[in-house]
């Protein structure tokens, strides 16, 4: 995997082969990010990166000058990965090791954006865990979004505060919003 863009434009990041992860394609993780450059001024973003695997998300924040991210993950091996990753190129990534859903039941901090990028063979009813307990918590800023990374073959359109979804190869973005109903 590589960073796309920013500071660390290039840079190329091999996680060891024994941690259980599936980063984000480069081509999918451009095109989300083109679409992000417009609505946001990364510097001034607060990011969660949900399921965070080897911090290939996160390591993109940081790069385009995000200060305010955090990570979570279950595995220790990814949580250690992402440490020294970030540590070698001074990026300030926050990283908890967690079960997701623990954490977003527990959690009040708010945040701009929320990437969650769960196991693609998660039941819908899984998925549909994490905007309910992002949304219940109230986790997300006004104009924040949630964006949830699954495979094309899993819909999750019909769960409450979803906007719209964009499809990239075999992957899928689907974004939530805070709705305005009164």
């Amino acid at each position: 995997m590589r960073i796309i863009s920013g500071t660390y434009k290039g840079r190329r990041i091999t996680a060891p082969k024994k941690l259980p992860i599936r980063p984000t394609t480069d081509m999918a993780k451009e095109s989300l990010f083109n679409i992000l450059n417009n609505q946001y001024y990364f510097d001034a973003v607060s990011v969660l990166d949900l399921f965070s695997g080897s911090g290939n998300i996160s390591y993109e924040f940081a790069s385009r000058g995000t200060t305010e991210i955090t990570s979570v993950d279950a595995h220790f091996g990814c949580i250690k990965f992402i440490n020294e990753t970030a540590e070698a190129f001074n990026m300030q990534i926050q990283t908890i090791k967690s079960d997701v859903f623990t954490y977003l039941a527990k959690t009040t901090t708010k945040h701009t954006i929320i990437f969650a990028d769960p196991p693609y063979d998660f039941p819908v009813e899984k998925f549909s865990k994490i905007p309910e307990l992002i949304f219940q918590n109230n986790l997300l800023e006004e104009d924040g979004v949630l964006i949830i990374e699954h495979s094309k073959h899993t819909d999750i359109s019909q769960l409450e505060n979803y906007s719209h979804s964009k499809s990239y190869g075999g992957n899928m973005f689907s974004f939530f919003e805070v709705s305005n109903k009164e």
